[in-house]
């Protein structure tokens, strides 16, 4: 089943409440796991009815489709690479090293991105909706690297795409490595700041 409500179509209170439910299903995707997600909790934690979740997304795999969504956009704006307008390679590099901070909000997204991305071993529904957030993020270094290659700061020859695939990944790594306690962030940071001129081949 779809979400009932295009968020499009909310209006403004009740696309907040929208919101405060996806922020509040992302802290429990966080905490217990794609697997440990109960639709109740998710409402008793955003303090609405189990009723107003289903009104907006359908079921449980609306809920969990549109909580990936609200993941990577959130993601999308924190890792931006903001301050750093006209240097294309030190965007690229700040787009990738905000990913790796210790903010509550960035570890708990961080969290969630990993569980979500481990759940679709599982959960077929969330193959696609997962595939789509990767390559959305994936594009988006891509065309990162593409304009540090038109500043003439990465060389033409290498190929954007799988570059941009390689450093995704390993940030993917290293933020499972560092929550799971297997690594310090300030390591994590430093081996992801060494691999991207090795990557770019710069």
């Amino acid at each position: 089943m779809t979400p009932t409500t295009p968020p499009a179509t909310l209006s403004p209170p009740a696309r907040k409440r929208r919101e405060r439910i996806l922020g509040a299903s992302a802290r429990c995707i966080a905490r217990r796991g794609v697997r440990g997600l109960r639709v109740q909790e998710v409402a008793r934690e955003a303090g609405v009815s189990s009723g107003l979740l289903y009104y907006h997304f359908g079921d449980r795999t609306g809920l969990l489709t549109a909580s990936l969504e609200f993941v990577s956009e959130r993601a999308a704006r924190y890792a931006s690479g903001e301050g750093t307008e006209g240097d294309a390679l030190a965007e690229l590099r700040s787009s990738l090293l905000d990913e790796l901070q210790d903010p509550p909000e960035v570890i708990e997204n961080s969290s969630a991105w990993g569980e979500l991305r481990a759940s679709a071993i599982f959960e077929q529904g969330l193959r696609a909706p997962l595939a789509t957030a990767t390559r959305e993020w994936v594009d988006a270094i891509a065309e990162r690297i593409g304009q540090a290659q038109e500043a003439g700061l990465v060389p033409r020859e290498i190929d954007a795409p799988a570059a941009a695939t390689t450093l995704t990944a390993l940030v993917e790594g290293l933020s499972n490595r560092w929550l799971s306690g297997s690594l310090e962030l300030a390591e994590a940071r430093r081996l992801l700041d060494a691999a991207i001129p090795r990557v770019l081949e710069i």
